[in-house]
């Protein structure tokens, strides 16, 4: 593969991490952004399809079926992802606590370029495309709205069987590849969070295993699906995502308190750098797409 194809990836793995890191952004919001959400899909797919036939010991299968996945191209742009979780993880999380009104204003300006981007995509755009995608971003916003606040509290502390974190893992990594809300954020709602942390600091290696476990069966049967799903219904899916991404908006609105709560409060003090934050970050959304799209032909 190329060096400037790797270099790209990188860069392209890098924007998703960082998405990842804040609550109710996803990488897949990036990914769909930048043009390589179907192709990110197929190549996760491909690489279950040959777990799957190694784990039915059918060898030849699964290194024919290893063999037609993007090595080069996944993986760097894995690496990229890790950089970035690595990197800004603790610089974000800063900028969300002391600049919490102002911060959240660009990561929603970011989303909302996303979801005029995503919407684009669509080829044959209908009335039931719009009816899908006010549904599902209606249900998400009710949902997110079940839990006020996003940061989880309490003691880090494993205190539940192991098979609760192998659900906990797949779920949580079904989230992670899909737009509009971030796989952390699942966890914090379904009250695995400070477990899985508390597992981290323990060094709980069976934990987590079973929480690897969890990623691998959930990402191998999602992708899967999604991947038939795009194939089939291609225009339904993407209009359910741009639903994700507007119901979202619950978690990323800057007030009262930025992202650290999905409690909604009318824009007051600090109102007018966020606006232009917002409009400054949507528009470097839509400019980042185009640049993408021209180099997508060359792209390999």
């Amino acid at each position: 593969m190329p060096l400037t194809t790797i270099f790209r990836q990188l860069a392209r793995g890098f924007a998703m991490g960082s998405a990842d890191i804040v609550p109710g952004v996803s990488g897949g919001t990036v990914a769909l952004v930048l043009g390589i959400y179907e192709r990110l899909i197929d190549n996760i797919h491909r690489g279950a399809s040959a777990l799957r036939s190694l784990l039915s010991r059918d060898g030849s299968g699964a290194v024919s079926k290893a063999k037609s996945v993007e090595w080069g191209w996944l993986l760097s742009l894995l690496a990229g992802i890790l950089i970035a979780i690595a990197a800004l993880s603790a610089i974000i999380e800063q900028l969300l606590d002391e600049q919490a009104i102002r911060t959240s204003s660009v990561f929603l300006g970011l989303v909302a370029g996303s979801v005029v981007i995503a919407w684009r995509l669509i080829d044959m755009r209908t009335v039931i495309h719009g009816t899908i995608a006010i549904s599902v971003g209606i249900a998400l916003f009710l949902v997110l709205g079940l839990r006020s606040d996003t940061h989880a509290a309490g003691p880090e502390l494993v205190t539940r069987p192991i098979w609760v974190f192998v659900l906990a893992g797949a779920l949580a990594i079904c989230a992670m590849i899909l737009p509009g809300i971030s796989g952390s954020f699942i966890l914090v709602m379904i009250g695995m969070y400070t477990e899985i942390i508390g597992a981290v600091n323990d060094r709980n290696l069976a934990v987590l295993a079973a929480t690897g476990i969890g990623c691998i069966i959930g990402l191998a049967a999602f992708s899967t699906l999604l991947n038939w799903l795009l194939e089939h219904h291609h225009d339904v899916v993407i209009a359910a995502m741009v639903g994700l991404m507007l119901g979202s908006v619950r978690v990323l609105w800057p007030w009262p308190n930025g992202t650290s709560t999905t409690s909604l409060a009318a824009p007051q003090d600090d109102v007018i750098i966020p606006f232009a934050l917002m409009i400054v970050a949507a528009a470097v959304v839509v400019f980042v797409e185009r640049i993408s799209s021209r180099s997508a032909p060359s792209d390999s």
